[in-house]
């Protein structure tokens, strides 16, 4: 038995051992170690240099076998490149590397159903290839436009070119335009005046990780400019010695290589003198004045290109400005004045003088000197002219104020009456209804001055705080530059309204009185300007006016003959006068009571009920006390009490 079992576990060893070497024989173990990216020769690369991507797996596997690794290779997430191999490396070939080629790398194998990851690379291909440049045109006319094209054809969008305009002895004029979507731009330059033998070129820029990388100019590109026209030429006949009264002849000219669309235009200042068009010349002619001194400008046009040319011209005076006097600048009317006209050195002219208005010159005469007599309406402005050989000069302008007298001012209130509160404003009015202005006004009160105003006809004066003393003598002036003077008006006497202060309530009798007599109310005020208006109220639910009477004095006595018991209640006074404010007393409690005789009559008559109730009483009592009825003792001894206090 022992040695059976023995058998037993011996087979089973046996057993044991041949299944774990099938399992390694035949099941196939392996684990990716690491998937990494490598780039040679190195991760910054030159352009135009060859590069090569290398992704290798790095796998440990149980046995020796062969197993098949899927490549793929990425850049910036795009797939580039992608192999089967039984190889542990795959590698993607660059012949020629370009700045397109950089960019971020990365790859995957997958083995089997298991996949493996690297990280990811940067590879920087440095340098741009060298952009080409082309010209439309290589002749242009000024004005015309040149249209040129850039192209990095090797490079890939987004990317930014820069285009450059080369002239002799100046800066380079850039411009940038930034492409999103192509690796080539175009531009137009415009051809300005001046610009004779052009030269383009441009560059490209792309930004990388590092920042923005340029590549080279491109070639340059040579650009011929000719004129449409020359640069005008500006003269005057006679071409010095021009004095006023000449005739002075402007002529201006260019030349054209295409009489088509061009203009010439004569200018002084922004003034517009002439112009034509399609021509090669123009002339412009007049009579020479001294404002016709200053710069001329001649411009010629043809599309876009403009050309001018300037000259200064100067005109000797022939006479000067001619002066105007007056005899009197101001005056009174219907006073006489005399205007006359001369120019310094020179004495045959002939003279006019006007009057300005705003809309026209108004002609007085043609003379030298007007003599004339003077109303209000004359006042304004005169000037006079001269013409010598047709040309005239005209003066200053002298102003001529004419004056009528102001009338007697009149002061008032400007409330309408003479009358104010103590303590309030006063504001006064003074007016004159005759007079030249400007007038000045002068205001008074007394005989201090308060206020000097100017204005046309009237003025304002206010005095911000009135005072009991100030009862009267306020009074204005009004002058302007009449001779006659002064106008004084009459004296404005002033009336101050006190206002009420103060008001109580008495009576007589005080508190109590009794029904059927008299009372007598008494309302008087601390202060206050009269008359006064006093005025009875009794308060109940509502304030009832028993009486009003208008006093010239600070009291008023008011009598309220037989007072009835409904008369008991409030009473109060209130005052008022012409300074509108209302004054209330305190009031007053009134009680109305019965008289003495009515208290003895309403006391006889109950004492006799009394007597009458204590007589039937005790003849009841005795009545029943004969029949023997003894149950009511207490009643009628009661009734006996009675009968005795009675």
């Amino acid at each position: 038995l022992f040695f059976r079992n023995e058998m037993y576990l011996a087979l089973l060893v046996i057993f044991l051992q041949c299944n774990i070497t099938f399992y390694f024989i035949f099941y196939q173990v392996f684990t990716f170690n690491r998937v990494e990216i490598r780039v040679q020769p190195s991760v910054k690369v030159k352009n135009g240099s060859p590069m090569s991507i290398i992704c290798h797996a790095d796998i440990s596997k149980n046995t020796d076998f062969q197993l098949k690794h899927n490549f793929t290779i990425f850049k910036d997430g795009k797939l580039v490149f992608m192999t089967v191999s039984d190889k542990e490396d795959a590698r993607y070939e660059i012949p020629v590397a370009k700045s397109s080629d950089t960019g971020d790398y990365e790859c995957t194998v997958k083995a089997d159903g298991k996949l493996g990851f690297s990280n990811s690379v940067y590879v920087w291909v440095a340098g741009m290839t060298k952009p080409i440049l082309t010209a439309d045109k290589k002749e242009v006319l000024e004005g015309e436009v040149v249209k040129l094209r850039c192209e990095l054809p090797e490079e890939v969008p987004p990317l930014e070119f820069f285009f450059r305009k080369i002239k002799t002895n100046s800066a380079p004029k850039e411009k940038r335009v930034p492409e999103q979507t192509q690796n080539f731009s175009e531009v137009e330059y415009y051809v300005e005046e001046g610009d004779d033998i052009l030269q383009f070129d441009c560059f490209g820029k792309r930004q990388v990780r590092s920042g923005w990388e340029s590549s080279q100019h491109s070639n340059r590109t040579l650009v011929t400019v000719k004129e449409p026209f020359v640069k005008p030429t500006l003269i005057t006949r006679p071409s010095r010695n021009i004095t006023e009264g000449d005739q002075i002849e402007f002529e201006c000219s260019t030349v054209v290589a295409q009489m088509r669309d061009i203009e010439i235009i004569l200018q002084k200042n922004r003034t517009i003198l002439n112009s034509v068009r399609d021509k090669k010349s123009l002339k412009y002619s007049t009579v020479a004045s001294q404002e016709d001194s200053g710069e001329y400008l001649c411009k010629v046009e043809q599309g876009a290109v403009s050309k001018t040319t300037k000259l200064n011209v100067f005109v000797s005076e022939l006479f000067p400005k001619p002066t105007l006097s007056a005899s009197m600048t101001k005056l009174d009317e219907n006073k006489d004045l005399i205007l006359g006209c001369s120019i310094n050195g020179l004495r045959r002219a002939n003279f006019s003088i006007v009057r300005k208005t705003s809309s026209e010159d108004i002609l007085l005469k043609n003379s030298r000197v007007l003599a004339m007599k003077v109303n209000v309406n004359d006042t304004g402005s005169y000037t006079c002219k001269a013409e010598v050989k047709g040309i005239v000069k005209e003066s200053e302008s002298v102003r001529i104020n004419v004056y009528a007298p102001v009338s007697k001012p009149t002061l008032s209130v400007v409330s309408g009456s003479p009358e104010v509160v103590l303590g309030k404003p006063l504001q006064l009015i003074c007016h004159s209804v005759m007079g030249t202005p400007p007038i000045t006004f002068t205001f008074y009160k007394g005989d201090e001055v308060k206020k000097n105003v100017t204005n046309d006809t009237y003025a304002m004066f206010l005095d911000e705080n009135i005072g009991l003393n100030d009862i009267g003598g306020y009074k204005c002036d009004a002058r302007n530059n009449h001779s006659s003077g002064v106008k004084t008006s009459n004296i404005l006497n002033i009336t101050v309204i006190v206002p009420i202060r103060d008001a109580s309530l008495g009576s007589v009798p005080y508190g109590e009185v009794e029904v059927g007599s008299d009372t007598t109310f008494l309302c008087s005020v601390k202060e206050g300007s009269w008359p006064i208006d006093f005025k009875f109220f009794k308060k109940t639910d509502r304030e009832v006016l028993l009486h009003e009477v208008r006093e010239y004095s600070d009291r008023t006595i008011w009598h309220k003959k037989t007072m009835k018991r409904k008369d008991t209640g409030t009473y109060y006074c209130m005052a008022s006068n012409r300074a509108s404010m209302d004054v209330r007393s305190r009031p007053i409690t009134i009680n109305v009571i019965l008289a003495a005789w009515q208290k003895g009559v309403i006391a006889a008559f109950v004492l006799t009920a009394i007597a009458g109730a204590g007589a039937v009483a005790l003849w009841w009592c005795l009545r029943k006390k004969k029949k023997g009825n003894e149950w009511f003792p207490s009643l009628c001894l009661g009734t006996n009490v009675l009968r005795l206090n009675l």
